[in-house]
């Protein structure tokens, strides 16, 4: 009969306990000087080893021949523990097991000797599962146990285990495993199974694991018994009706240009593929959870991320700003939890996609905070759209408004207006180059060459050609128009007026942008800006 590999390739002894040698070696430690406890409590995620270092505790208490604080699996003890033949250690599921009159019970027959070992070994499985008059019933014989009882609790959750249970039990924590030691122990099973396994395809199956090993082999033992030939990373994808972290990331890079057609047509063809879209959904939230631990926790990221792509994947996507990705993976996480009671989990994922894409659309602060924060990536690194030589622009006269306008008054500066047309050759350049540092930040990456901003020097006019209404109102604060209006005389040593005004090939507002600031100015109380 065909034995599950998770089953088949469970540790026997402690030392072949994968990824919890804290764990293991005080155990042995303990059976090789004999200090034991009567109660021990194993806590920690599903598939980090806690029942079966249970198991391997309940075999070497009562090991006849013990090796080094591993029990030897030969002697009749050992034999019958594992073979579940051993009246004396019993394993019970507190999860179908609960009641106060099983508990009862159970403390009833523990004062009894056992009948083919030295010690009665009670392995309580998920024992926060059990009632409080259950745990009541429990906690006299776990306080004063007979000579010859012992007490296995293993919990996944341990804050629902009662403090009295807790003050009487040794607590030992299982961790969750690496990938690189779960893959170590899928590539020895592949090898001993004769499965035929490319390496990274045992990363893919470390990585969705999750730091369950029991998970990583129920997985290969999945994918080898549907496909008969080598197993590849595709295969691997296709078994468990995973995008691949390819298209997740190609997915995510459409989302951040905000380009619906191409991310709409990538996720219709993983559906047509017969892509999970549960799966989908939360390899998206995965994926823009690793980028944002990488914006915001940089280098010291490394070690938290899941892993669902590689860093080669990762690397063009990190330009996505920290409030866009918030955005991102706030909507993605409440499409998700809605899929339980949707009747059409297609739909609802299409719409997610095209709301994603398309936040401009929305006003709700979250929407408006990752457009804010886009904004503030592309002013700080200066990658901003319309580039143009700034010092070609000439706007036409009947597109400059008559405001924000510093004109000279001096009858000697009008003179000098008339007889001055032209800059000095690289003045805009020298120009922004000279102001930078004195602009506020949020003005600073306007004045770039090519950037939202180009100046035009007429006689002692300098003109701001803003590309937008919203760089526009920015740039005329009185503050910058003064910082811009002295250190122009200074380099060109005499007064200099300031205009600002819209490119001659932009002049109708941008809606998109009006909308926003007059959000803003109406709830003041959402966003608090500052230098």
């Amino acid at each position: 009969m065909y034995q599950a590999l998770y089953r088949k390739y469970r540790p026997q002894t402690f030392d072949e306990v994968v990824g919890q040698r804290s764990v293991t070696e005080t155990l042995k430690s303990q059976l090789r000087t004999g200090r034991l406890s009567h109660a021990y409590l194993f806590t920690g995620t599903r598939g980090t080893g806690k029942t079966s270092c249970a198991k391997i505790l309940a075999k070497a208490v009562n090991c006849l021949d013990l090796h080094d604080g591993n029990p030897c699996n030969c002697c009749e003890a050992c034999r019958s523990i594992d073979s579940g033949s051993c009246t004396d250690v019993l394993e019970i599921d507190a999860a179908s097991n609960n009641g106060v009159d099983q508990v009862r019970a159970l403390r009833d027959e523990a004062v009894f000797t056992p009948a083919q070992v030295r010690k009665r070994v009670y392995i309580i499985d998920e024992v926060h599962m059990l009632s409080i008059a259950a745990f009541n019933a429990l906690l006299k014989i776990i306080e004063e146990p007979p000579e010859h009882l012992l007490f296995i609790l293993a919990t996944t959750e341990l804050h629902k285990v009662p403090a009295t249970i807790l003050s009487r039990c040794q607590r030992f924590s299982f961790r969750r495993l690496n990938a690189e030691d779960i893959a170590s122990r899928l590539n020895f099973a592949a090898y001993q199974e004769n499965i035929q396994i490319e390496p990274e395809a045992v990363n893919v199956l470390a990585r969705i694991a999750d730091g369950a090993l029991r998970d990583g082999m129920s997985l290969l033992d999945q994918c080898a018994s549907s496909s008969s030939g080598n197993l590849t990373v595709q295969t691997v994808y296709q078994v468990l009706g995973l995008a691949g972290d390819r298209k997740t990331a190609q997915m995510m890079g459409y989302i951040s240009q905000h380009n619906a057609s191409a991310a709409l047509s990538a996720f219709s063809e993983l559906y047509a593929e017969g892509k999970d879209i549960a799966a989908m959904a939360d390899e998206l939230t995965q994926l823009a959870r690793d980028l944002l631990l990488l914006k915001t926790a940089g280098a010291a990221a490394q070690s938290m991320l899941s892993g669902i792509c590689t860093q080669e994947e990762i690397k063009p996507l990190q330009n996505i700003s920290a409030g866009e990705l918030m955005h991102i993976t706030r909507t993605l996480q409440e499409t998700a939890s809605l899929f339980s009671r949707s009747s059409n989990r297609k739909l609802d994922m299409e719409l997610c996609i095209m709301n994603l894409c398309t936040d401009s659309l929305h006003l709700d602060a979250d929407s408006l905070n990752a457009r804010l924060s886009r904004l503030e990536d592309q002013i700080k690194n200066g990658a901003v759209v319309s580039i143009r030589e700034a010092e070609t622009e000439k706007p036409e006269k009947s597109d400059i408004p008559e405001e924000t306008v510093n004109v000279p008054e001096s009858k000697e500066s009008q003179q000098k207006a008339a007889s001055s047309t032209d800059a000095p050759l690289g003045f805009w350049a020298d120009f922004t180059a000279r102001i930078k540092p004195e602009l506020p930040v949020r003005a600073r990456g306007f004045f770039v060459n090519g950037g939202p901003v180009s100046g035009e020097l007429n006689g002692d006019l300098l003109i701001l050609n803003a590309e937008s209404s919203f760089v526009k109102g920015i740039i005329s604060d009185e503050s910058i128009l003064s910082i811009i209006r002295n250190n122009a005389g200074a380099m060109l040593g005499r007064n200099i007026g300031v205009k600002v005004a819209l490119r001659g090939t932009n002049t109708q507002d941008d809606s998109a942008f009006s909308e926003l600031i007059a959000f803003g100015k109406a709830h003041t109380d959402i966003f608090d800006i500052k230098e």
